[in-house]
């Protein structure tokens, strides 16, 4: 540990970083990573491209009909109304005077430039009746009118959805350049972590599965290590071993009591950018960078893990993975409790959500307090995010519910 670093077993948290500060100077210590890899198109829902993408091929690379109906020469038309039809040839192929039966979608027969619609005729025999007269182009989709060859779609750093695996599929792309999704090493810790039928004093370990799950929801690919002992040894080892990782996360021992030791060992290995910050639940996380890997080091506390879990993990992938940092779906609704909060500390309370009687949506909080009662995050619809500046919020005010969970 260097000198300018405080000793946090004997100080403890008296000085926490405000929640903006910490995650900025994680920020700076993270760069994007610039590997790549081709994917069949199927599978890139979600993926970042690493490549501009223009199109190959017009679409609809052929005059269409937009409509059911008849195609026709458009002067063959004119004139024509509902007292005076003009009497048109139906044909298989297109002559003056004459139409061809068309469906939506279909190529327009070669000497048509028009489609009058199904409604705005009569069949009778070998004739139609049109009621209508139709303008050149009327009713038909022209070449490259949805998408144009050498038209730009979509730049680099683009997140794709499903609507654009459709586009990309139209213009004859079959797979897509992008970047590779951010590793990372999930490293549970903890002596008295057991993986199932735990013993007196012991408790089944959480938090690694629900961070490596969450890793791989926010587009990374996670390595769910087995638990590591509180040990300095086994730690360090545990930490070295997974350097070659986008980001290493840690949960547990990150506080300050005898058995926290693993700011203490990523200190000796490299450098703590910050450790204890001003948010509740969850103030006992740790950031540090060990061999330009930045380390995570996440609260014991199942609820504490989550919070700081998506207030740093999720920016700090989001960064390696050049995706964009998009903020949470919220939903407006008034509170029916007070939800009590400290001063300069940035506080996440947990809430269900529900209507009242004339329907409108209400918040109620699941739990003051209790950064260890897993149950409280689980069964709630979100959080309300109480600002450092505020002591709480009242009864009856309205509030933004951050739907975090559903999040990419």
């Amino acid at each position: 540990m260097s000198e300018d670093q405080p000793d946090r077993k004997q100080s403890g948290f008296k000085d926490k970083t405000r929640v903006g500060e910490a995650r900025e100077r994680l920020l700076d210590a993270v760069a994007p990573h610039d590997r790549t890899e081709e994917v069949p198109l199927a599978s890139a829902d979600g993926r970042v491209l690493a490549e501009e993408v223009v199109a190959a091929r017009n679409v609809p690379h052929y005059p269409r009909a937009a409509m059911d109906g008849y195609a026709v020469r458009a002067e063959d038309t004119f004139g024509a109304s509902d007292r005076s039809p003009e009497v048109l040839g139906r044909a298989r192929e297109m002559a003056p005077r004459s139409a061809v039966r068309v469906h939506t979608g279909s190529e327009l027969p070669a000497g048509a430039d028009a489609v009058v619609m199904i409604e705005q005729v009569d069949e009778f025999g070998d004739d139609v009746e049109v009621f209508d007269a139709v303008a050149e182009g009327e009713n038909v989709a022209p070449v490259g009118e949805d998408v144009e060859e050498g038209q730009h779609l979509y730049d680099a750093g683009h997140r794709l959805r499903p609507s654009d695996l459709g586009l990309l599929k139209s213009v004859g792309v079959d797979t897509v350049a992008v970047r590779e999704r951010p590793t990372v090493g999930v490293v549970p810790t903890g002596e008295e972590l057991v993986q199932s039928d735990p013993d007196s004093g012991e408790v089944v370990e959480t938090n690694g599965l629900t961070v490596s799950r969450y890793v791989e929801r926010w587009a990374g690919r996670a390595t769910y290590r087995d638990v590591v002992t509180d040990d300095p040894d086994a730690l360090r080892a545990a930490i070295q071993r997974d350097l070659t990782k986008d980001v290493v996360v840690t949960t547990g021992g990150s506080s300050v009591g005898e058995r926290d030791l693993l700011p203490e060992v990523v200190a000796d290995l490299g450098e703590i950018l910050f450790h204890g910050v001003a948010l509740k639940p969850g103030h006992p996380v740790a950031v540090g960078v060990v061999e330009e890997t930045p380390v995570v080091m996440l609260p014991g506390y199942p609820v504490a893990c989550i919070i700081n879990a998506v207030q740093f993990l999720r920016p700090a992938l989001k960064a390696v993975g050049g995706l964009p940092r998009n903020g949470f779906p919220t939903t407006e609704a008034r509170l029916d409790r007070k939800i009590r909060s400290e001063p300069g500390i940035r506080t996440f309370a947990r809430v269900q959500l529900g209507e009242d009687d004339d329907g409108e949506a209400t918040a109620t909080p699941t739990r003051a307090s209790g950064s260890g009662v897993l149950s409280s995050v689980a069964l709630a619809d979100g959080w309300v995010e109480v600002p450092e500046g505020r002591e709480g919020i009242p009864e009856g005010e309205t509030v933004s519910v951050q739907d975090w969970e559903w999040s990419a």
